[in-house]
């Protein structure tokens, strides 16, 4: 069985008499320690994918799994659990608290997990060795993201789901963000999805999911995924 499956997952959003169907019947797999990224333009639904497979939104009908368990049956307890333990997020916007040091940060999400990882050590494997001790404002975009990539992976998640994690970065950073996630999924074995509009970074991917209209337009395998460091947009 595949490590994350959607079967016909639908979500309808209601606005008064009006309802707006945001997934309708996505359908995709993903194996375990694939690096996958669902693409697909602005109001495609890959947010909304992103989210019911995080558990910040439930399913209007169809079945979401994450091996053998069916998070679409859930209840919000159990989602909470789900979020707190299982998942790992990475966010366009590196949402740090600004009073808190890179290191502090980190062991905040450890703080919250059955079996962290080491937060200082975490931050070694992103390359934050020396910046452990600096708040948000005194680090530059990229050193934000791996803070924020650190302190997701010290939760020692099931799953990483990443929301346009590039988004707020130049090209050379962005770049060394994607090959710090290639590398969580490669060496690390973690199970990577990445959320995008950006094209050029399907062919980094293992596995990539086109996502139109609420709908899966087409997914494939990728046979000889590139480095992220070969990537240009």
């Amino acid at each position: 069985m595949a490590f994350v499956r959607f079967e016909e997952v639908r979500k309808v959003y209601h606005m008064g008499e009006v309802e707006i169907p945001a997934a309708d019947g996505v359908t995709f797999d993903v194996e375990r320690g694939e690096l996958a990224v669902i693409v697909g333009p602005s109001g495609a639904g890959k947010t909304t994918v992103l989210n019911m497979l995080g558990g910040m939104d439930t399913v209007t009908s169809g079945t979401i799994r994450l091996e053998d368990d069916d998070v679409s049956a859930y209840s919000r307890r159990r989602l909470t659990e789900y979020r707190r333990y299982d998942v790992g997020f990475v966010f366009q916007f590196y949402n740090l608290v600004p009073n808190l040091t890179a290191l502090e940060n980190v062991e905040l999400a450890a703080q919250i997990c059955r079996d962290p990882l080491d937060a200082a050590e975490t931050l070694r494997e992103v390359g934050l060795e020396h910046r452990m001790d600096n708040f948000p404002a005194q680090l530059s975009g990229g050193e934000q993201q791996r803070v924020a990539i650190a302190r997701a992976l010290a939760k020692n998640p099931r799953l990483l789901l990443c929301d346009e994690p590039t988004g707020a970065l130049d090209d050379a950073t962005g770049k060394q963000i994607l090959a710090l996630l290639q590398d969580t999924s490669r060496i690390g074995g973690r199970t990577v999805i990445i959320i995008t509009h950006n094209h050029a970074l399907t062919a980094m991917a293992d596995r990539v999911i086109h996502i139109s209209s609420g709908r899966v337009m087409d997914m494939r395998v990728n046979p000889d995924p590139v480095s992220a460091d070969e990537i240009e947009w």
